[in-house]
């Protein structure tokens, strides 16, 4: 079977290919997601704890399968991994949407995670591997822009099915995937795939030992020990609120008149509102902020980015008016997007080029374990309490890492050299 999947039927070209499937991942992507959270609270009737469970079981599976779906890409087919990858995504999240259980949505979760890391860097290696590294760049400019487009098509698109119900957005979301990952067994090429050699593959050895590096820099590198910190604060924090703020607005508050107080039309645009503006931070960082005072104190705007989502997560917890809680929303968003270039700027500016990949990949890593650590707690607190607490709660457990990044600029420049070289990896 799987000798079969590594032939198309009908070879196309790699490049249309790879935007073909771009587009229709950010449609799906953005249709599933606009409303999936309201479909699961309105339509499963998941309590707060339980919606925050099914987030921790989707990035634990992600965590976990990780390595063990990377074997695919590296030693049998990136092809073969990008099609089992996104038929299981399909698969998954139409489980839910047509069982809608709380088993259901588990399994389902599971199931599309999994999946995901199926394609998790398998698609991206493809398409460099077909077109070439000195190909490639203007390559995924143009993606970038492919799926801002879809997904706002998507987006749309999820207001326009969720007026039938909402659940449909989410079936036929994963039906698109299914049907995605059968065309591309049909034309999506795969003429210059090599194995990965045994040294550079993923593996859970590799994992630990990235883990000890990290840890060994950020012994170094008091730069690299608070942005570790921040990075599990956020996590610990965000869960509880990615998953709840839409629950605490669907219990408290009125759908406004404008949008006939249907859930489906006002969820759709508050998605499109709060992208549009998280955008304009993003630009507002890159284009607007003087580089010389971003070179010079990085911690002070990403310090008061910072003090911003807590302030924002407050906002959305104590605030009695529908448009002030959005506006907190879309404030916490902002503050992430706007933030983002410049804390990347800030730790790779600290990081030796040796061991630059390690302590990136264990920033995210400790990110990941803030979610999966702190997400149940929280929303078992939400359930036993209610989400105002919780999210109070949320933004305490946040607050320290506005202390410690407004720490770390006094402490610039009193590291100790990372001139070791990196440890050996097995």
């Amino acid at each position: 079977m799987l000798t079969l999947l590594r032939r198309p039927l009908r070879e196309a070209d790699a490049t249309k290919t790879f935007y073909a499937l771009t587009a229709v991942t950010a449609f799906s992507f953005a249709l599933c997601f606009t409303l999936n959270l309201v479909f699961q609270f309105r339509v499963i009737g998941l309590d707060p704890f339980q919606m925050v469970l099914v987030g921790t079981v989707l990035e634990l599976s992600v965590f976990l399968f990780e390595v063990p779906t990377g074997i695919v890409a590296d030693l049998y087919s990136r092809r073969v991994s990008v099609i089992i990858g996104f038929a299981l995504v399909g698969l998954g999240f139409a489980f839910e949407g047509i069982v809608a259980t709380f088993a259901a949505a588990v399994v389902g979760n599971v199931i599309w995670g999994i999946g995901y890391t199926f394609t998790s860097g398998a698609l991206q290696a493809w398409i460099t591997d077909e077109v070439g590294e000195a190909e490639v760049g203007p390559v995924f400019t143009r993606e970038t822009q492919v799926d801002l487009t879809f997904s706002i098509v998507g987006t749309l698109a999820a207001g326009a099915f969720g007026l039938v119900s909402l659940r449909t957005p989410v079936v036929v979301s994963g039906v698109v995937l299914v049907l995605l990952a059968v065309a591309l067994f049909v034309v999506m090429p795969e003429r210059h795939f090599h194995p990965t050699p045994r040294g550079d593959r993923e593996s859970f050895a590799h994992l630990k030992a990235q883990f000890v590096e990290g840890l060994r820099v950020a012994r170094r590198q008091r730069v690299v020990r608070v942005f570790l910190l921040v990075s599990l604060l956020v996590g610990l924090a965000s869960e509880a609120f990615d998953r709840l703020w839409r629950v605490r607005i669907l219990e408290d508050f009125e759908m406004p008149e404008v949008f006939g107080g249907d859930e489906a039309i006002a969820f759709t645009v508050f998605a499109l509102v709060g992208t549009s503006i998280s955008l304009l931070a993003s630009l507002a960082s890159g284009r607007w902020l003087p580089r010389r005072f971003v070179d010079e104190v990085p911690g002070l705007p990403v310090a008061a980015s910072a003090l911003l989502q807590v302030l924002a997560v407050v906002g959305v917890a104590v605030l009695a008016n529908l448009w002030l809680a959005l506006g907190a929303v879309w404030l916490r968003g902002a503050a992430m997007a706007f933030s983002g270039p410049i804390e990347s700027t800030w730790l790779n500016r600290n990081l030796d080029s040796r061991t630059r990949a390690t302590v990136l990949s264990m920033n995210g890593q400790a990110n990941a374990i803030g979610q999966f650590v702190g997400g149940p707690p929280l929303g078992a607190l939400a359930t036993r309490t209610t989400i105002p607490v919780s999210l109070l709660v949320s933004a305490l457990v946040q607050l320290p890492s506005v202390v410690a990044i407004f720490r770390v600029r006094r402490l610039a420049g009193q590291d100790e050299p990372d001139a070791e070289p990196a440890a050996a990896t097995s």
